[in-house]
């Protein structure tokens, strides 16, 4: 019969695994703070007035800075996110496939998985969110 002891540990010797842990986190702060000081102290500082205004993509800023944005781009953004995030769970599912004893339930579960998928975008291109224009 196996020995049934129960094996105490002390919460010096629970810790110290976590020790290396932060003393690695600490000196990942250290190095970034020292990297971070150094380029401040090394950088050349010669403020003029063109440094000073707004750059974007090499057009000089003119006018207000108010710009109406289409609403249509932030959807189809969204919906890429969606089906982006949701096919990261293809590759899992892939691996649990393979395994002995799992197949038949796994495709059963991946099909209602794909017809939810289908049904948000069904709904997404009855709404008229997919049309351009």
């Amino acid at each position: 019969m196996p020995d049934a002891t129960v094996r105490t540990i002390s919460a010096a010797d629970y810790f110290q695994g976590y020790s290396a842990v932060g003393l690695i986190a600490v000196i990942g702060v250290l190095f970034v703070a020292v990297a971070f000081g150094s380029a401040r102290l090394m950088r050349p500082v010669v403020p003029t007035p063109e440094k000073l205004l707004t750059y974007e993509c090499g057009v000089d800023p003119v006018g207000e800075g108010w710009a109406h944005t289409q609403v249509r781009y932030y959807v189809y953004a969204f919906l890429y996110v969606i089906f982006a995030v949701d096919s990261i769970f293809l590759f899992p599912w892939a691996t649990v496939f393979a395994a002995p004893g799992f197949g038949g339930i796994t495709l059963v579960e991946m099909f209602i998985f794909l017809g939810f998928l289908a049904v948000g975008l069904l709904y997404a291109w009855k709404k008229g969110v997919l049309e351009w224009t």
